[in-house]
């Protein structure tokens, strides 16, 4: 079925309601602000981007860097770009030139944060560049990030050698079998790494953000305590081919 910008606007107004909802269902004492809601653009034109901007949306995610560098121009400046994919250390100079780079979801290496460092640094050394690190919390192979146990270490030389990264929290993305409930021990993890990141730095573990839950499961996400929800098709439709770079 074709998607028209009329079908993002109605998409993107049915998932703000479900996701209302599910922050509704939280017990007032733990009821924070509701998730941000980043709506994930990759392989989609700019006019369905423009659609989705202009009912409102703000914050856009994208896998790809060459995307972003692509999209940024051609939608208007106030847009915050969070950057969702795998990012390799020979593109982090496109990535940080991009002047309303907002936040980057995927820091999984000291080595890729020290490059982050070292381009923001030459790149933009009056704007901290906010940054999250992701959490391997179910293991697989097939993705990106820290193990939980490498996570409160990667946090600690973050802070320590990277002063113009503004460490904002963690990432995970949850198993897809989120309907049988497992995804639930991804959320559990990451939420667990966050309170030992938040001691060790003698912070409340509310200020910290946890990007976790997507088209399948951001609900699920939601009431355990996601702040940032990424959430793609269910917005844009099913996905073009992947590109062929990064």
């Amino acid at each position: 079925m074709e998607v028209t910008p009329e079908t993002i606007v109605a998409n993107l107004t049915s998932v703000r309601e479900r996701l209302a909802a599910a922050h509704a269902a939280l017990a007032p004492d733990a009821r924070l602000p509701a998730p941000t809601l980043i709506a994930v653009s990759k392989t989609k034109p700019t006019p369905l981007l423009q659609a989705a901007y202009d009912a409102g949306q703000r914050d856009f995610g994208e896998n790809y860097v060459q995307e972003v560098v692509e999209k940024a121009p051609a939608l208007p400046p106030d847009v915050r770009w969070h950057f969702i994919g795998h990012l390799q250390t020979n593109k982090v100079k496109d990535l940080v030139a991009v002047p309303n780079l907002f936040c980057v979801h995927t820091v999984d290496s000291l080595k890729l944060a020290n490059e982050l460092q070292k381009r923001t640094a030459a790149l933009r050394p009056d704007r901290p560049l906010e940054v999250m690190v992701q959490v391997n919390t179910s293991a697989e192979e097939s993705k990106s990030g820290c193990a939980p146990t490498e996570c409160l270490a990667l946090c600690s030389e973050l802070v320590a050698s990277c002063p113009l990264l503004s460490l904002r929290g963690l990432m995970c993305i949850g198993k897809y079998s989120s309907a049988e409930g497992v995804a639930d021990e991804d959320f559990a993890c990451l939420v667990a790494c966050r309170q030992q990141v938040a001691a060790m730095l003698k912070l409340d573990p509310s200020t910290l953000a946890l990007s976790m839950g997507m088209s399948h499961d951001f609900e699920v996400a939601t009431r355990a305590g996601s702040t940032h929800v990424r959430v793609g098709s269910t917005i844009f439709g099913a996905r073009q081919p992947k590109l062929p770079t990064a």
